[in-house]
């Protein structure tokens, strides 16, 4: 059964007229209630415990007609009703954008659904302000708050970092990014406090990581894209001229999690998770299929089909962007990963290899672990030139199976 949390939780009546009604009139017509029939409610959506939705109950059906025929926009709506992430201090809340998230106008409410999860043990407030509906320009109206703390559920510490991406164990100096994989949803926000860089004498390197505040989180929350800034890459830029490289060829270093590092039920790490890598030449030379070998499989087998690099390649990008098709340009349906340190991809199909023409289709966006694609480097110097570029957007490798 769906479950109501906290139904008008910590009222604020910030701007209310000196009677009791919100009270603003357009064309003749009241479209405000009593103080009182106005309500937040937070709705627990699944038994996933950071599930919610806000609504604004108390509307009367003809103001809700009038806001579905407005047609807000996504820019309007949050002046309407936002959430935000409550601060202890209410000055630290100046600037702070509103949560991202849906809106809709159902069953005698304004629902709102938040793009992410909420966080356990995080409080988060609700703001809905009448005087800026969109038929009520100028009129005085009310705010209404209620803010909500989403529980902590204590159990047993049990999620861990499962596989972190590129799984070598030598990486280019020039490396672009990381990909951690946890084996349960994990926490959003304050990611950075939790995970290091350090060199060999155990001394942190400062600033490794391009910290943004829309963490790149995968929908399920259990892998996080991390970022070397790609300023201490790029060269002719200023943060690698006057700083330097995050990392430096012929060091050792170790990427750190913390055991701090909360899950999605505000859980610490079972354990803190520590991958050592020794740094290598920077690679500036973009991938050529040319020099990548097909091992085709044998027909009427469920062999898989192998596709081998001269470099690891980027994981999750090597799984996206290649795709095996027939001689008529349908997809072969079967499953694909990227094996012996992302140096090969193989592919087992769902069923059995017939004779024939095939093809694997590359995407050219498809990246090294420097960030470089077919044709294009990701470290152009500002005073070379990129020699070829390839115009399509894909290359097809042909096998045949006899």
């Amino acid at each position: 059964m769906t479950r109501v949390w906290s139904a008008f939780i910590s009222w604020r009546l910030v701007s209310v007229s000196f009677l009791a009604w919100v009270g603003f009139l357009v064309g003749g017509t009241s479209v405000g209630a009593a103080a009182s029939e106005y309500g937040l409610k937070w709705v627990q959506l699944s038994s996933d415990k950071r599930s919610f939705v806000v609504e604004v109950t108390g509307l009367t059906s003809k103001v809700l007609s009038r806001i579905r025929a407005s047609g807000l926009s996504a820019a309007g709506w949050p002046k309407v009703l936002s959430v935000f992430v409550e601060q202890r201090d209410p000055m630290d809340e100046l600037g702070i954008p509103p949560m991202v998230g849906t809106y809709r106008v159902e069953r005698g409410v304004i629902l709102f659904k938040p793009t992410y999860p909420l966080q356990p043990g995080v409080s988060y407030r609700a703001e809905f302000r009448t005087e800026t509906l969109p038929f009520a320009a100028g009129a005085q109206g009310l705010t209404i708050s209620s803010s909500f703390k989403v529980p902590l559920v204590q159990s047993a510490a049990s999620t861990v970092v499962r596989e972190v991406y590129p799984t070598s164990d030598v990486l280019p100096e020039n490396l672009l990014k990381f990909y951690i994989h946890f084996s349960s949803p994990m926490s959003r926000g304050r990611l950075y406090e939790h995970i290091h860089l350090r060199n060999a004498s155990g001394a942190e390197v400062v600033l490794p990581f391009l910290e943004i505040e829309e963490e790149l989180w995968d929908p399920s929350d259990s892998r996080l894209t991390l970022f070397i800034d790609p300023g201490r890459i790029k060269r002719g830029v200023q943060p690698l001229e006057q700083v330097g490289p995050a990392l430096e060829t012929g060091k050792r270093y170790t990427l750190f999690l913390d055991r701090d590092f909360k899950d999605g039920m505000g859980n610490p790490l079972k354990e803190a998770f520590a991958k050592s890598f020794l740094v290598s030449l920077p690679d500036r030379d973009p991938p050529d299929p040319a020099t990548w070998k097909i091992e085709s499989p044998k027909r009427l087998s469920r062999d898989p089909l192998m596709l081998v690099f001269p470099e690891p390649m980027d994981h999750a990008l090597g799984l996206r962007m290649i795709h095996v098709t027939n001689e008529s340009g349908s997809s072969v349906a079967g499953e694909a990963e990227l094996i012996d340190q992302e140096r090969r991809w193989r592919f087992t199909p769902d069923g059995r290899w017939n004779r024939g023409r095939f093809f694997i289709q590359v995407q050219t966006a498809i990246e090294d672990l420097a960030g470089n694609n077919i044709g294009k480097p990701f470290d152009v110097d500002l005073f070379e030139g990129v020699q070829k570029r390839f115009v399509n957007s894909t290359v097809r490798l042909a096998f045949r199976i006899f």
